[in-house]
């Protein structure tokens, strides 16, 4: 392993911090180029240690694993954000880790990367720091109802926040205080939820995946239709946004950026994810690349591909409950490209798996999706949201 080099040969090992979905699409991509994979993960027989060569079984802060790691690597990258920031940087003294640790320490506290997003030019939606109950009673006067309350660090599909309509529920939601400083944000009302994934090299080159258009149910990913339904002043808005975001963060790898467009086309960052993104598993059959392997070339040193979108696509994820339902649907769908994580038990709301199909007719498609009643829980509150207007 050597930390100057920033050209990784096939035949050479990629090691991968975290061992979920992400990280088993990242090792299925790096064994098609050659690569060999280590997954460090703290759980035996994780999605990704499945398809590695091998498996360290340890948490993500233990640093005898993590020195394991290094000696056994010659690339690092990491398939989640919430892997302690400390451990990271003492890490990237020892191993090669070609996006450093900086991202992480940003991307993993909302505040940070509130701060951060403002510095780089691009518009969020109104915030403020809560640190203390005194501090949400007196911004709620300044933000408003409703707002959003969410926790400074930890929170992902919904959790550790709190919609806040009225000043009866100031009580319940300063329980997320207990938790550590708290972001309270406006609720503004938005369009669409769109979403792009971009990837930047070691030797600086750019790239951006089309742009995906997002709908969340209960908070978690239910669809992504690609491209995204925008204008193309919008696309060249959300790509000039993106760039400005990745040059202010040095980013290397893979960053996705969720953004929300109002209906008087405003565009406001909502958050961003310094890897490759739920949004963003269309590319796998849609693209001539999938983020994955972009993701790959670039912490790699390989130049990156020029992106092309093969095919319109729509891609819906597989939670616990929709796995049966699914496999009984499997025989009659020649279209579908099956994703399944290898994860044992199908929980409800767990993320399970996806699906992607290609189509020129995302509306017709749609339909057919629809008529399946997989997803007949999910089509209702989509139903709904659509008829009754959507909100951050």
């Amino acid at each position: 392993m050597s930390l100057s080099s920033s050209f990784i040969k096939p035949g050479q090992t990629i090691g991968i911090i975290g061992g979920g979905q992400l990280g088993r699409m990242m090792a299925l991509s790096a064994k098609e180029a050659g690569f060999k994979v280590i997954v460090l993960e703290p759980s035996k027989q994780s999605p990704a240690g499945q398809v590695a060569d091998e498996e360290i079984v340890a948490s993500y802060h233990d640093r005898n694993a993590l020195s394991e790691l290094a000696r056994k690597s010659d690339v690092i990258t990491y398939e989640f954000e919430n892997i302690d920031y400390q451990s990271l940087k003492w890490l990237s003294e020892k191993a090669y880790i070609p996006q450093g640790a900086e991202l992480i320490k940003i991307t993993q506290d909302r505040i940070l990367e509130k701060q951060a997003l403002t510095e780089a030019g691009v518009n969020v939606a109104p915030y403020l720091v809560i640190r203390e109950r005194i501090d949400l009673e007196q911004g709620i006067q300044t933000i408003g109802y409703p707002a959003v309350l969410k926790t400074a660090r930890g929170g992902y599909d919904g959790k550790g926040q709190f919609v806040i309509k009225t000043k009866e529920e100031i009580e319940k939601a300063a329980e997320l205080l207990e938790h550590g400083p708290c972001v309270l944000e406006a609720w503004v009302p938005f369009e669409k939820e769109i979403s792009v994934v971009i990837t930047k090299g070691v030797t600086n080159e750019l790239t951006c995946f089309p742009i995906g258009e997002n709908l969340h149910i209960q908070n978690i990913l239910h669809k992504t239709i690609a491209p995204a339904r925008i204008s193309g002043e919008i696309e060249e808005k959300v790509h000039q946004m993106a760039k400005q975001i990745a040059d202010h963060l040095d980013l290397v790898g893979t960053l996705a950026v969720e953004l929300f467009l109002t209906d008087k086309q405003d565009i406001f960052v909502n958050e961003l994810a310094p890897r490759p993104h739920n949004s963003g598993h269309y590319t796998i059959e849609a693209c001539n690349i999938s983020q994955f392997g972009q993701h790959i070339r670039a912490i790699c040193g390989w130049p990156l591909q020029k992106i092309q979108l093969l095919c319109p696509a729509i891609m819906i994820n597989i939670l616990g409950q929709h796995v049966q339902p699914l496999i009984e649907e499997i025989p009659k769908r020649s279209s579908w490209s099956v994703h399944l994580y290898g994860k044992e038990e199908a929980k409800l709301n767990r993320k399970m798996g996806h699906i992607t199909v290609l189509t020129d007719n995302i509306k017709e498609t749609s339909q057919e999706l629809k008529s399946t009643n997989i997803w007949s829980e999910a089509d209702e509150r989509e139903t709904l949201l659509q008829t009754s207007g959507k909100m951050i």
